[in-house]
């Protein structure tokens, strides 16, 4: 078959101004704990984009780890290609794309560091190879080979034991949204997709848009 002939029809439910709760993050917690009953694979997974100084775009998946008023947060290595682009562009957009419910949500707005406080907090709560790899680990840098990567993980593992604390290059970012877009799959791409946008005072304003 060819690939311009794959295609599906979307069908499972419709989304309605109506239906929308007045408060984005409230709409996406709705969201978010069906796909979580419906034991989607990585729930919490989502796109995050990225541009650099001379408007080179780059993406890839990350975990979401917290969310609330304040915005969406994940942690990772802030001297990766991620965290250095973000140091030159602090915006970023978040894609969350639940095929089996035929939906996705789009989110855009800056990006901040959180506390240290909170990065040491969950920097405990991870496994201890994970920790152990985040300090072996110069992410998006070049490897000679896969050896050489173990190789660093065991003498890490070897010198800073079973509590290592959290490394300095390695934390939390949040991304407050100034824009979402609730998207819900319907036939003949005649999709739902309702965007929130800020109003004053905390408000929100919801727009239909076009398919």
């Amino acid at each position: 078959m060819s690939i311009a002939h794959l295609r599906k029809e979307y069908h499972r439910k419709r989304f309605d101004e109506a239906d929308a709760a007045r408060d984005p993050v409230e709409q996406f917690r709705v969201w978010f704990d069906e796909a979580l009953k419906a034991e989607l694979p990585e729930a919490n997974a989502m796109t995050l984009a990225t541009v650099d100084r001379t408007g080179r775009p780059s993406a890839r998946i990350v975990l979401v780890k917290a969310f609330d008023a304040r915005g969406f947060v994940f942690y990772t290595n802030y001297a990766s290609r991620k965290g250095r682009e973000l140091a030159e562009n602090p915006h970023a957009a978040l894609l969350f794309h639940w095929v089996e419910l035929e939906r996705q949500v789009r989110i855009e707005g800056v990006i901040e560091k959180v506390d240290a406080a909170d990065s040491d907090a969950y920097f405990r709560e991870r496994p201890l190879g994970s920790r152990h790899g985040a300090w072996a680990s110069t992410q998006s840098a070049v490897l000679p080979d896969r050896e050489f990567l173990e190789r660093k993980v065991e003498a890490i593992a070897h010198e800073m034991g079973d509590d290592p604390p959290r490394p300095p290059h390695w934390g939390g970012y949040r991304v407050r949204p100034d824009r979402y877009e609730f998207w819900q799959g319907r036939p003949s791409r005649l999709h739902d997709r309702l965007q929130y946008s800020p109003l004053d005072k905390g408000a929100w304003k919801i727009e239909r848009l076009s398919p």
